[in-house]
């Protein structure tokens, strides 16, 4: 493990993605979403998977509806929700090369974590429950905000602003995991350092952002000297929807 320079500036908190980015559960939904347009008659192909990656499942559901699946979307919602619920019982949580190890030396070193995913809350605290945190004797996240806990999906902020205010620390100290390109743009606009880890889709280089590969082999000391070498933000969007913030929580 790479040592942490002494007077390193580390990240205020640290702030994951789910699908993609923390567990490879994006075949799951489009299985999922497979399966439920083919049930309508339908073809959903795979490149009509690819436009879904990092939308929020309302978006997604609008979108499932014009290939012919006719239900509402909140049924939509709950139906894809627990038919992948389904397959992470029955196949495991696929994590990501390399994001567990480094979500468990964040814990160990005491840095705050949040799930920000939008994926609905039953299927993120799935997932949360099953990161094996129990030499640590705390919990995997210290907040989780997901897709039904937000008025605006991804890209917009909303989700990452959310997550820094209910842990009470600044966006702009803050270090965001995510994979897509709806998720790389609300990380961003929300003043979070953002690290793009592409997966299913592949993210250019940018100024906006550091694209790394992997998560494989990355500590706390990268994400000490991201910080280190960062230019100065801009200040950070304020957050003025009317969120239900009371009822996110840990």
């Amino acid at each position: 493990m790479t040592p942490i320079p002494a007077n390193s500036a580390l990240p205020a908190a640290v702030l994951w993605d789910m699908d993609g980015t923390l567990v490879d559960s994006e075949p799951f939904w489009m299985r999922a979403e497979t399966e439920l347009v083919g049930s309508f008659g339908g073809t959903w192909t795979h490149e009509d998977c690819m436009q879904l990656v990092g939308s929020g499942l309302w978006n997604s559901a609008a979108i499932l509806q014009s290939h012919g699946v006719d239900m509402p979307a909140d049924a939509i919602v709950a139906w894809l929700t627990s038919r992948v619920q389904e397959q992470l019982a029955a196949e495991g949580i696929p994590w990501r090369p390399g994001a567990q190890e480094l979500l468990l030396e964040l814990k160990a070193a005491g840095i705050p974590t949040a799930l920000v995913t939008m994926s609905v809350e039953r299927m993120a605290r799935q997932v949360a429950d099953l990161v094996d945190v129990s030499d640590l004797h705390a919990a995997a996240f210290d907040t989780i905000v997901a897709g039904d806990m937000v008025v605006e999906s991804k890209p917009h902020p909303e989700a990452y602003l959310t997550a820094a205010r209910i842990l009470g620390v600044d966006p702009a100290r803050c270090i965001a995991i995510e994979d897509s390109v709806p998720g790389v743009a609300s990380a961003v606009a929300s003043g979070a350092l953002t690290i793009a880890v592409p997966h299913q889709i592949d993210l250019p280089e940018s100024a906006d952002y550091v694209r790394w590969e992997s998560l494989a082999g990355r500590g706390l000391a990268d994400l000490a000297a991201l910080l280190a070498n960062r230019p100065t933000p801009l200040p950070t969007p304020s957050l003025t929807l009317n969120t239900a913030e009371d009822t996110v929580t840990a």
